[in-house]
């Protein structure tokens, strides 16, 4: 069990049908149903923010994953980063030379659902497509616990944030995301 503000997830193997399937199928054969927790969210709340005001969390406990793609001679190449929520990706910096494309941005978000098999703000970097690189920042590898998307904007998952480096794909990046300036 691990609890993050006032959100106590239960282990995933006791609720996979809070899970898209894919991240069913990945945590399944990674064998890490017991080693991440899932509660079950109101759906309207899912975005970062909601869920940050409503289960009374730090921002650096919330960790989102994008989807960014861009194009190098017809090619194109398309990888995930997860950043804190504290965070913005720096996608024509840092992403755009790990791609080593010209120009990188966020996929559409209609092409980001149909290539992840997953739902709009659930998108979790458990169960993308395996050719996909993921790039994790390394200020959400050196949190205790973090909260991604499920797949599903039914649920998050809470986990160690080091087990993200445990995934298929992963790459630790310093520097991935700049620190979001404050208003």
């Amino acid at each position: 069990m691990i609890t993050l503000g006032t959100l106590t997830g239960l282990p995933a193997s006791t609720r996979p049908d809070l899970l898209a399937a894919p991240t069913l199928a990945a945590l399944t054969d990674l064998g890490l149903l017991d080693d991440v927790a899932v509660v079950e969210i109101d759906p309207a709340i899912s975005d970062t923010a909601a869920t940050r005001e409503a289960f009374d969390l730090e921002q650096n406990w919330l960790a989102n994953c994008v989807i960014v793609g861009g194009r190098r001679e017809g090619l194109e190449k398309i990888a995930a980063c997860v950043i804190l929520a504290s965070t913005r990706a720096d996608v024509n910096g840092s992403v755009k030379r790990l791609l080593d494309v010209r120009k990188a941005s966020f996929l559409a978000m209609e092409q980001a659902v149909e290539l992840t098999g997953m739902e709009y703000g659930g998108i979790t970097p458990i169960g993308l497509p395996a050719a996909w690189p993921v790039y994790v920042d390394s200020r959400v590898a050196d949190e205790p616990a973090v909260i991604i998307g499920s797949g599903v904007r039914r649920s998050k998952i809470l986990l160690p944030g080091r087990l993200l480096e445990h995934l298929p794909g992963v790459q630790v990046v310093e520097g991935l995301a700049n620190p979001i300036a404050p208003a």
